[in-house]
């Protein structure tokens, strides 16, 4: 017997997934803290160069109004930590990749 198998595949743009969902859970408890301003999902898309763009997950204005860059990554493809790395060199803003751990979450600044 054939087990079907799909391709994961990406999300369409402007769905999140079950992890960027959960993080949004955290973003909102950060917001009603007061350590957070604003946030848009895929609020910002970055040239990088001639026909290569990066949208980070979450565009966050935190409380001091510094611009952050949250990436939330379950695994890495290959050109997206080039492309976090290229942009954190570009532009004046804050970048961090967050992945779920167990009940937290873990932090890497670019």
């Amino acid at each position: 017997m054939k087990a079907n198998i799909l391709a994961l595949g990406r999300m369409k743009q402007g769905t999140m997934n079950a992890t960027e969902t959960a993080y949004q859970t955290l973003l909102e408890q950060r917001k009603h803290a007061g350590e957070v301003v604003w946030y848009k999902f895929e609020g910002l898309k970055l040239r990088l160069a001639d026909n290569t763009f990066y949208t980070p997950d979450f565009a966050v204005m935190v409380g001091d109004g510094v611009i952050e860059c949250h990436e939330v990554k379950g695994f890495w493809r290959d050109d997206a930590r080039a492309k976090i790395k290229v942009a954190a060199d570009m532009y004046p803003f804050r970048f961090y990749a967050i992945k779920k751990k167990g009940r937290g979450w873990e932090i890497e600044e670019f």
